[in-house]
């Protein structure tokens, strides 16, 4: 992997050899780690310029708008393969046989349900507390349910607490939204499929039967698979982190739940929702194209463009076709999606966004689709958390296979030098 040196000179003009390191595709890495005892650091806030590992599991070219799961191209796994098939894939790096998928989609589905002792703790939480905030106590909790199996340095353990993870996810997000709106709980069912079976514990009730739609099952199941892993961002970093100090994997998941809940991360499809109703109506969509393009205004269109590609979200492109077909199939007439169409009409034809790039992305779809699901916007990123669970667990598990090494960020500290305390308050 090792090929091309890099050469450092400071100003006593010493010079220091490092490592230039290939991938099999994207950039070289130089190899920083044998600075530290040379006396250097390097310094890069946000690591935009910093590998932090070395990864199997997904590639993203944000200049081509690639974005790879273990070498399988993102447009093809979401339009041919469900959701379980890509958990697999990136769980175990290859796509499963028929035989390995049945087994797989029998083990994950007959584990759904959870203590019933998690239930009553529930009822622990304000009525109107944030789904996330339950999602993430409840999560960490788990370790107290399920504490059979948590030697991170066990490969058993790890595939156990995987399957716990990627079944009981689900159950646990719509016990959160059932919750909130004081509605009884739904147990799962194995005869339905995973996207399936979340949708009926959200909208069943006792007295109604919910019948899946399957125009909206398979919009579910998509939103899982575009949402499963987007490399190293920052919730899977913070379980990298956190599962870098040995630390059980019910934490570290909800540690990462923690990042994701952040407007900046997972909470941009709820963002997305808030400005479509700051907005109100297709009349005042002009107003506020201005006041985008006004560089001296605060308001900054949610949804539209992305920090990573350049030049267009390759899920958006599947997410938009779902959209369409989930928006015709319920025929809804809502001010609120109809702003959301006249918005995507206008980024895709306006010079201005074109020139600058600015598509629309998977949060804004996922976040209209949502919407016309009848799922509320509080709800938004507890389903990203379920879909991203598998991309946590991949690398959590690729990380203790790698051999831990624990994370310790150096700093550039810019405070004080070393002084004298003095004070006259003991002596009051």
């Amino acid at each position: 992997m090792a090929g091309n040196k890099a050469k450092l000179t400071t100003e006593s003009a010493d010079t220091i050899e490092i490592d230039i390191l290939s991938p099999t595709l994207g950039q070289d890495v130089i190899d920083v780690r044998a600075l530290g005892s040379k006396g250097f650091y390097t310094y890069d806030p946000g690591f935009t310029s910093t590998a932090s590992c070395e990864s199997k599991i997904t590639y993203i070219d944000g200049d081509e708008g690639v974005l790879l799961h273990r070498g399988f191209p993102i447009d093809q796994l979401a339009t041919e393969a469900s959701y379980l098939e890509v958990c697999y894939i990136l769980l175990y790096g290859e796509a499963p046989t028929e035989e390995e998928y049945k087994n797989f989609k029998f083990t994950v589905t007959r584990h759904t349900m959870i203590h019933e002792q998690i239930t009553r703790m529930l009822n622990g939480f304000r009525r109107d507390s944030h789904p996330m905030a339950v999602l993430c106590g409840v999560t960490g909790a788990l370790a107290a349910f399920y504490h059979d199996a948590l030697d991170v340095n066990n490969p058993r353990h790890r595939e156990i607490t995987a399957y716990r993870l990627l079944s009981k996810m689900p159950t646990v997000a719509a016990m959160c939204y059932k919750y909130s709106i004081g509605q009884p709980f739904v147990y799962p069912r194995n005869d339905l499929s995973y996207a399936g079976n979340f949708l009926h514990m959200m909208f069943s009730t006792p007295c109604e039967e919910y019948v899946v739609n399957p125009v909206l099952e398979r919009a579910m199941d998509r939103i899982l698979i575009l949402h499963a892993d987007h490399e190293q961002n920052a919730s899977t970093s913070t379980v990298r982190t956190a599962g870098s100090s040995g630390a059980n994997p019910f934490a570290c998941i909800a540690a990462g739940i923690a990042s994701l809940w952040g407007p900046a991360h997972g909470g941009a499809n709820e963002a997305c929702l808030r400005m479509l109703e700051e907005i109100q109506s297709v009349e005042h969509i002009p107003e506020f194209i201005n006041r985008a393009k006004d560089k001296n205004d605060a308001f900054r269109l949610m949804g539209f463009g992305h920090r990573v590609y350049k030049n267009h979200d390759p899920r958006a492109t599947v997410m938009r076709e779902t959209c369409h077909e989930v928006l015709n199939e319920l025929g809804l007439n809502d001010s609120l999606l109809e702003v959301a169409m006249e918005l995507e009409r206008i980024a895709l034809n306006d010079p201005y966004f074109i020139e600058k790039k600015l598509y629309p992305n998977v949060d804004f779809y996922s976040g209209i689709i949502l919407k016309a699901m009848g799922i509320p916007s509080t709800m938004f990123t507890v389903i990203f958390a379920i879909a991203r669970t598998i991309g946590w667990i991949a690398h959590w598990n690729e990380m203790h296979d790698d051999g831990l090494k624990i994370a310790r960020p150096r700093q550039l500290y810019t405070g004080y030098a070393k002084r004298e305390f003095n004070t006259n308050l003991s002596k009051k």
